[in-house]
């Protein structure tokens, strides 16, 4: 895609401190594990189309027996281009005296400019070098982004993607279960937290964000983090819950009555979020567009809204003046995959994309209604409901990845 008078160059996602000298859990750059399954820092892959000693170059840390007793092991360069199969791996460390060379000669760089400052720096630096070498040859003249080759790839899960994101779905549903199980008045949202986490991390993944566990009024708040409250009865229980399995990451949400009890107005609009997901769901299918699922959830939630008389002036008045936002103000879904959001564009040419076998995406409507908003009856204020499932594009009906999760209750 790149053609062989360019050079792509990439680099590896840059330890992180917390505080101090405490670092935060290290978490490879999506591109870089995508194009390399390396998992450490301090690396640059090189993609050079067309090169007789080898198209894909990885520079990495070398083996380090003192600084291996404190960080723990390194994969080394002959054990990454033998595992990895990359065609060459030099030590990191002579990167300033190889790569510039590679560089030279093609007309193009593809990169992440602008993503990491201190390595834009670096890569700026190796062609003004180039360019001020006496008697240097073709210098690249242009700095491309490599986003626009690579996402578009990493929209379509391979037979081996998938896969990953079904383990991911089923470590993310038993959290979710484990948490149903827990879930009664006076405890905290922190403990379900706490056993949302344990059940992830005993099944070898890890959280693919930080968990939502908004009980009552607190569900009403899109991204809800503190999770300090005590759950009481009647409240509902929102749970924004994922797991990463190698990087891949799954995305469930489910919305139920602490106490097993629904009241009459939490009923009547968990129906129809429930409706409005069914109806997301059915249009996602090979040659609809991406909005149908979206534009199905809208229409569903809207007459809902209408016959409970929250929402007033017609249903289709109330869509096209987008007055369902009041308590409607997501979209119904996102792409999922190596990022929670991931990577690929909603539009093309200005027009919804269409969906094609392969794709993954979330699907996601919601009813919120803020705890002050005088415009209703009290007895519905402070009621937020989400219901999300992840769902692979096929060549027929969609897969829900998700759907070991309950998501009707008596």
């Amino acid at each position: 895609m790149a053609g062989e008078d360019a050079v792509l160059i990439l680099a590896a996602a840059p330890e992180r401190m917390r505080n101090a000298d405490a670092p935060w859990p290290y978490r490879q750059d999506s591109d870089f594990h995508y194009l390399t399954g390396f998992g450490e820092p301090e690396a640059v892959l090189a993609l050079l189309p067309g090169r007789a000693h080898g198209e894909t170059v990885l520079f990495c840390r070398e083996r380090d027996a003192e600084r291996e007793r404190w960080d723990g092991e390194r994969m080394g360069t002959d054990r990454a281009a033998r595992e990895l199969k990359l065609d060459d791996a030099f030590p990191i460390d002579d990167i300033d005296d190889i790569l510039p060379g590679m560089i030279e000669g093609r007309a193009r760089v593809y990169c992440h400019f602008g993503q990491e400052p201190d390595f834009d720096a670096r890569l700026l630096g190796w062609m003004r070098r180039l360019r001020t070498a006496r008697g240097g040859g073709v210098v690249p003249k242009d700095l491309v982004a490599l986003s626009h080759l690579l996402h578009d790839l990493r929209l379509f899960k391979s037979r081996d993607e998938l896969a990953l994101m079904r383990r991911s779905a089923e470590v993310a549903g038993a959290a979710h279960l484990a948490a149903m199980a827990l879930a009664r008045p006076g405890v905290a949202e922190y403990e379900i937290e706490g056993e949302i986490l344990r059940t992830i991390r005993s099944r070898g993944a890890v959280p693919a964000f930080p968990p939502t566990i908004a009980g009552g009024a607190n569900a009403c708040i899109m991204h809800y983090q503190a999770n300090r409250a005590t759950l009481k009865a009647g409240d509902l229980l929102l749970v924004d819950a994922g797991a990463e399995v190698d990087c891949y990451a799954s995305d469930i949400t489910r919305t139920y009555p602490v106490d097993g009890t629904f009241s009459p107005e939490q009923r009547a609009l968990y129906d129809i979020v429930y409706e409005a997901q069914m109806a997301a769901i059915d249009a996602v299918r090979p040659g609809r567009a991406f909005a149908d699922s979206h534009r199905e959830a809208v229409r569903v939630i809207a007459s809902g809204l209408c016959a409970l008389g929250l929402l007033k002036g017609g249903v289709e008045r109330v869509i096209a003046e987008g007055a369902y936002k009041q308590y409607f103000p997501s979209k119904t879904g996102h792409w999922l995959g190596l990022d929670v959001h991931d990577v690929g564009d909603y539009r093309i040419d200005g027009e919804p994309r269409v969906l094609e076998e392969g794709m993954v995406l979330t699907v996601e409507p919601g009813v919120y209604i803020p705890p002050n908003d005088k415009s209703v009856p009290e007895r519905w204020r402070g009621i937020g409901i989400r219901i999300e499932d992840d769902i692979a594009v096929t060549k027929g009906a969609p897969e829900v990845m998700t759907a070991m999760v309950p998501k009707t209750f008596p």
